[in-house]
């Protein structure tokens, strides 16, 4: 990768700026604040984190000094790294070093996804449709095939390595692999369409059942490949794990060679089976999920879906639940009472609306929305993830979004 010598300088910079702003008092006294929360030990404030990576185009371009298409990339990757504490203010961590992930693809079935984007004024957009492989599973199930993965160790480490030489004497370079990340359903619908998925539920239990085994025992074989390769890492930190959080937490080990999947996070949901009855999910969905997330050490679980519907007598019998996603179709204060007391956190989505929709925010509508969730969660662990935001306006917009949460905190969150 040939980089100019002026784009060079200008990552350069971005990296010691994240550099300088990982070391500030400011970032220390906030991983004090994560750590404290991972720790599970007492109740603690919540903490906010906004997740940038959907109203990017509103807030990176501006900020975007490079020229080379190749270090725009790694430009926009540093800018992300840091954007969130110096303009937003939220809670969202600098790290003191530059993690790289191993390059790893999974294809369910070996069906490569398949999708078609809406067209505005002659782009992509981001509306978009799956096109599917199988549309009646007894008709089309020899079309399914074994999984294949990939773990590209040579190029992660020729990643690492450019990056490295190119500023790793400001800013280390680290592997660092997140949670471990498994969502079945989500696969099945990439292949199949969702109403086809539900009918087959009825029309082709025993072949569903098998679809289900086939793709639990792949991940499970792509997990463990993972495992016996040792690129698996501690995630007991600041480790991405999905839906906006982090990894932090004083119950897996933090310092340990040959890291297995049992030392780590995963992370799962099924957002594709909301239409389904609790029964039916029982039945179908939760053996395969239960199996793939007995690999875990620790267990995040769910997305957009209202998961109050399967908690009783499901979700709440995983043994290694520690984190769950409470998302605006969720019962809130159905969960808080389930959630009171035990330790497992209550990972607050937001409605996207109050932040994403309008010229002015509705600062009342704003704050009445935090009040809602912090008094039905009072004795629970509680953090928010702003999440599913595509376009805000302006940095200053999301900045004040973040001081309406601080000012509710204050009013009315107690231990």
């Amino acid at each position: 990768m040939a980089l100019s010598n002026k784009d060079r300088i200008t990552l350069r910079n971005l990296a010691a700026e994240q550099m300088r702003l990982a070391q500030s008092p400011q970032n220390k006294a906030l991983l004090a604040r994560w750590e404290a929360f991972g720790r599970l030990e007492g109740l603690t404030p919540p903490l906010l984190r906004m997740e940038m990576g959907t109203f990017q185009a509103d807030t990176l371009p501006p900020l975007m000094r490079c020229e080379g298409d190749e270090a725009r990339e790694i430009e926009q990757r540093l800018l992300s790294n840091f954007v969130n504490q110096k303009f937003f203010g939220d809670d969202t961590l600098v790290q003191d070093y530059f993690s790289v992930s191993t390059h790893c693809r999974f294809t369910p079935f070996n069906l490569p996804v398949r999708v078609s984007h809406a067209a505005v004024k002659g782009k992509e957009s981001l509306g978009h449709h799956f096109e599917p492989y199988l549309c009646d599973l007894e008709e089309d199930y020899e079309k399914l095939s074994s999984s294949t993965f990939e773990i590209d160790t040579q190029r992660t480490q020729a990643e690492v390595d450019f990056l490295g030489e190119l500023f790793g004497d400001i800013l280390p370079v680290k592997k660092e692999n997140p949670c471990l990340y498994a969502c079945p359903t989500q696969d099945i619908i990439h292949i199949m369409r969702m109403e086809d998925m539900y009918i087959a539920m009825i029309d082709a239990p025993e072949l569903f059942h098998q679809m289900m085994e086939r793709l639990t025992d792949d991940y499970c074989r792509y997990f463990r490949a993972q495992e016996e390769m040792g690129i698996l890492n501690a995630t007991t930190k600041s480790q991405h794990l999905n839906q906006g959080s982090y990894c932090f937490t004083a119950d897996l080990p933090d310092k340990k060679e040959n890291v297995k999947t049992k030392d780590i996070w995963g992370f799962m949901d099924s957002q594709e089976t909301t239409a389904i009855s609790p029964a039916m999910f029982k039945e179908f969905i939760f053996p395969y999920y239960k199996k793939i997330s007995d690999l875990f050490g620790l267990l995040s679980y769910g997305c957009c879906e209202a998961v109050h519907p399967i908690w009783t007598g499901v979700l709440e019998t995983l043994p290694t639940l520690r984190k769950i996603s409470i998302s605006p179709w969720c019962d809130e204060r159905f969960m808080g009472d389930a959630l009171r007391g035990k330790k497992i956190v209550y990972l607050r989505k937001p409605t996207p609306n109050l932040i994403g929709l309008g010229s002015v925010l509705d600062e009342a509508a704003i704050k009445a929305h935090f009040r809602d969730t912090l008094l039905a969660t009072r004795g629970c662990h509680v953090e928010f993830a702003q999440r599913d935001v595509y376009s805000v306006g302006s940095v200053e917009r999301v900045k004040k979004y973040v001081q309406l949460f601080r000012e509710t905190v204050d009013q009315y969150w107690q231990a």
